[in-house]
């Protein structure tokens, strides 16, 4: 209890509202590609339902950072998508048509743009709040625990549905805990931004977009590895790779939790020890671990005993995911200007939304047409090690160094 309470009130609250948040979404976004190839939907058109959800939310995300830099309060985005999010879940829960499925990411698309740049957004204002004020990388490796312990406790309870025969049970869950987070924010909305000084001057997009572009590519890259997770992996599990046989839709989702549970297992230590370093390693060590786990699943398609090269993958994509997404996210507010903030992290969200939108589409191309996803993880194994030029070329702001 001493460790919880260490952290500013507000900083608690967010990361519970995450965590439940989280509980949610972890079913739909791993296992929504398993509810529909039961249903006999193609791999191309699974992926391509992801990629629209992806497409879906650029305007959301864009909107909710502009708002934002304008003095909106986090809650009002985050509310928006939960009411996106509910709809969403609907028309899902009972679709069995392509139409159904796309109209349904498209609401789910649209409320994850709203939800990031806002609940993001949120961490360093919660930081600053109360009496003993924290450092925002240790509010970020907080929060990502949140996170991570949410998406896995959501794909077990998805894992447990499906082998009950109930998988679709998956966006009722998300609805309950959509409502949940609602009637949390009612009762007490996230911190408000600072109003800025008047007549202080703003930065120009020109002098603090330029040094931000190689940690967006960076992003566009390693974010393409969880979005992977969600659509690729499932559907090459269940459909088998070159040598390695097809196993089952409720074995496949077990897989799929175990890098979950890895990830609840190290985010916070992890997060916590790269919170003390520079970004740039933290990033390097993001993009070794992802290179590692693409290439085990590579190679796990030329075994008959390839799922056991699937599972020892599953810890440095973890330990990649685990490295990447609170040192990142710490990387927009240090290279930002407060008064961009809101337009940095709809950007730096942005990059989420084009990764799922691309990588997807990709993945189920290459498992269509070569029917197993070797070469499409190889391919992915040599970017992640490519992504080490941009990198090198990360500065912070001279007044946030």
């Amino acid at each position: 209890m001493g460790w919880w309470l260490q952290f500013p009130a507000a900083l608690r609250e967010l990361a519970l509202i995450r965590l439940i948040a989280s509980v949610g979404a972890g079913g739909v976004l791993y296992l929504t590609p398993l509810v529909f190839h039961h249903a006999a939907f193609s791999a191309q058109a699974v992926t391509a339902g992801i990629g629209i959800a992806a497409l879906a939310g650029t305007v959301g995300r864009l909107a909710s950072g502009l708002l934002l830099d304008r003095g909106l309060n986090c809650s009002m985005p985050v509310l928006l998508a939960v009411l996106a999010a509910v709809l969403g879940d609907g028309r899902l829960l009972g679709a069995q048509t392509f139409d159904g499925y796309v109209i349904g990411q498209l609401l789910l698309g649209i409320a994850a743009g709203l939800y990031w740049p806002a609940i993001e957004l949120a961490v360093p204002l919660s930081c600053n709040t109360g009496p003993n004020p924290i450092p925002s990388s240790r509010g970020y490796a907080l929060v990502r625990s949140g996170d991570a312990a949410g998406v896995a406790l959501g794909a077990l309870i998805g894992a447990v549905m499906a082998g009950q025969g109930q998988l679709r049970g998956i966006y009722a869950v998300d609805i309950t805990c959509a409502v949940a987070v609602a009637l949390l924010l009612i009762r007490r909305p996230l911190p408000q931004s600072p109003p800025q000084a008047p007549g202080a001057s703003s930065t120009a997009i020109s002098q603090w977009l330029p040094p931000l572009l190689p940690l967006l590519a960076i992003t566009l890259l390693a974010t393409a590895l969880p979005a992977l997770m969600q659509s690729a992996l499932p559907l090459d599990l269940v459909r088998g790779g070159l040598h390695r046989p097809a196993i089952n839709v409720g074995m496949g989702a077990l897989l799929i939790g175990l890098q979950l549970s890895l990830l609840v297992l190290i985010q916070w230590p992890v997060g916590q020890a790269l919170a003390k370093r520079p970004v740039a390693y933290g990033l390097g060590v993001s993009l070794v671990s992802f290179a590692l786990g693409t290439a085990l699943l590579a190679f796990s398609a030329m075994s008959r005993q390839g799922i056991w090269l699937v599972i020892g993958a599953q810890l440095p994509i973890a330990l990649g995911e685990a490295a990447f997404l609170p040192i990142a996210t710490e990387a927009v507010i240090e290279m930002t200007p407060p008064e961009h903030q809101g337009l940095a992290m709809a950007l730096f969200s942005q990059c989420f939304a084009i990764s799922a939108l691309i990588a997807p589409v990709l993945a189920g191309l290459a498992l269509d047409q070569q029917r197993h996803g070797g070469g499409f993880w190889i391919s992915m194994t040599l970017l992640c090690l490519a992504g080490f030029h941009a990198v090198k070329r990360l500065r912070s702001r001279p007044e946030a160094a």
